[in-house]
């Protein structure tokens, strides 16, 4: 059985930057175990499978290298930037995504695509001690949600030039662990906040972009700065922005993406 699979770069307008993603459109529903040997294949932070139930309605699953996730942001966006270009919806049609996360919907507006995705809030957590040995720092704030950590740090250049203890982070038992810290007006003025993901558990060392850890970063920031709108930069190597805007307990996620490589898999 033949699919059509792209990679396409997420929350960037510029080729290899931003993060990217792959995304198969399959003819039909196929095996897990295919679709986790699939992207492990591929061996990006996500892999996307795309399958249409109806018109603008698709079914949609998301593997890492290493097992199926919950929820993530980056390949959604990829998804749905695919669909609109390869022409399988047109331009101002809504798309639905059924989701273990629930229906999440994306549409194309003036900031490029916007998805609507589940508040994920924070709560104060006590931080394990292999949290805090990994980091090799004092957390100003440590909260989680069902799926990861949230650590705030003294700034923007902690979360810049930190380098975690991946084997020992690897030991928390969550998700992944999302470091943030208020953008300090000098490279990034432009931006409310800055933040680096990291994920060893799951495969993936450090995520470039990752649109479901905004979920939990929308609201810890909104109830800092008191804004319903907010612009994110995500400080990875490849690096990559978000805007963000508060809708009751869901996140409106905007961005660009651009596709890098077209192919298929033959078996």
């Amino acid at each position: 059985m033949t699919a059509a699979i792209s990679i396409v770069d997420a929350f960037t307008a510029e080729p290899f930057r931003g993060n990217p993603a792959a995304v198969c459109l399959l003819p039909q529903e196929r095996e897990t175990s295919w679709m986790q040997l699939a992207a492990s294949e591929m061996n990006l932070s996500e892999t996307a499978f795309l399958v249409k139930k109806a018109d603008g309605i698709y079914g949609l699953r998301w593997f890492t290298p290493l097992q199926e996730v919950d929820l993530c942001g980056h390949a959604t966006l990829a998804a749905a930037h695919y669909l609109w270009e390869q022409g399988h919806c047109v331009p101002e049609q809504q798309l639905l995504f059924h989701t273990r996360s629930g229906l999440l919907s994306a549409v194309r507006t003036a900031e490029g695509i916007t998805l609507d995705f589940p508040s994920e809030p924070v709560t104060p957590a006590v931080a394990p001690e292999e949290l805090i040995q990994s980091l090799g720092l004092i957390p100003r704030y440590v909260g989680r949600n069902r799926m990861d950590y949230l650590v705030e740090v003294d700034g923007e250049d902690t979360v810049r030039t930190l380098r975690p203890d991946m084997p020992l982070l690897a030991r928390v038992e969550t998700r992944g662990v999302i470091v943030t810290a208020r953008a300090d007006g000098g490279t990034s003025g432009s931006y409310d906040f800055v933040s680096r993901a990291f994920f060893p558990s799951i495969g993936i060392n450090e995520d470039p972009v990752t649109g479901s850890a905004h979920c939990a970063l929308a609201p810890y920031w909104h109830r800092r700065l008191r804004k319903e709108e907010l612009s994110a930069y995500q400080a990875s190597a490849r690096g990559g922005e978000l805007l963000l805007r508060i809708e009751g307990e869901r996140i409106q996620i905007s961005g660009t993406a651009v596709t890098v490589m077209n192919g298929q898999f033959i078996r």
